[in-house]
């Protein structure tokens, strides 16, 4: 079946994501987190782009970018193509780091550039990296309250709001917003209903218990409840995992 073609955006800013090959981890330690943005800040210099947000989680990266120079496909591939040269040569390996086909979607108004700005922001505290916004060290985050950064330009965020405050109070508010989703959100587990379960699929009942198990058997029991459905949050409160070691012990979506 041929692909379908890529919707072009009118207003040339684009949410991008890019996946990990079989959704598998793209940064093994905090070089590799280091050598991506000095990558992106160098094609940012090339392409000349605009990059209202980022966020690099473990095994995908979120971009908000604002096309001027080059077209976004050209982008993508630079930004790929020079990252993944420098992993292979770390790594001793060959081949592809990402999916062949990244996703994007068109920002085409106000309203959706907020609430993918603010999505891309929280996504980190979403997936259980971090308790709050903010405390993720690979996000533009830091640089809209006030981090010097050359990568990120928050001028156009500001633009929507009275001060850089009221900007922070948006960024913070609990919401459901959704932008480029892949997969269809997973059946709510009420915490009553997550404590039958991992009682029924581990046999602990209390988290000191769980956790003088050895680690394998811990991470073999956390995927199976991440599998139940299970958020990230109730699987550290149920097992005593912090829940940041809980999310980068399964598999991130």
């Amino acid at each position: 079946m041929p692909r379908s073609a890529r919707r072009r955006s009118t207003t040339d800013i684009y949410h991008v994501m890019l996946r990990g090959i079989n959704r598998q981890q793209i940064f093994m330690d905090s070089e590799d987190y280091r050598r991506f943005m000095r990558t992106l800040a160098d094609c940012k210099q090339v392409s000349g782009f605009d990059l209202y947000a980022w966020c690099l989680m473990p095994n995908h990266i979120h971009l908000l970018i604002h096309v001027r120079n080059e077209p976004l496909e050209k982008i993508v591939k630079r930004i790929g193509s020079r990252f993944v040269w420098w992993y292979n040569m770390k790594y001793d390996r060959i081949g592809h780091l990402f999916q062949d086909r990244y996703k994007s979607e068109p920002v085409e108004d106000d309203t959706y550039f907020l609430t993918v700005l603010r999505y891309i922001l929280q996504n980190p505290m979403k997936a259980g990296l971090e308790d709050a916004p903010g405390s993720w060290p690979w996000s533009s985050y830091a640089h809209y309250c006030g981090s010097e950064d050359s990568l990120t330009d928050t001028a156009f965020a500001d633009g929507f709001f009275s001060d850089r405050a009221t900007l922070l109070d948006y960024l913070r508010q609990q919401n459901s917003d959704r932008a480029l989703d892949e997969h269809p959100r997973q059946p709510h587990v009420s915490d009553d209903r997550a404590a039958a379960i991992a009682a029924d699929l581990t046999c602990y009942k209390t988290p000191e218990a769980f956790l003088q198990l050895d680690k394998a058997t811990r991470r073999d029991y956390v995927e199976k409840l991440r599998e139940a459905h299970l958020t990230i949050a109730q699987i550290a409160n149920l097992t005593g995992i912090p829940s940041a070691t809980v999310g980068r012990m399964v598999k991130m979506r």
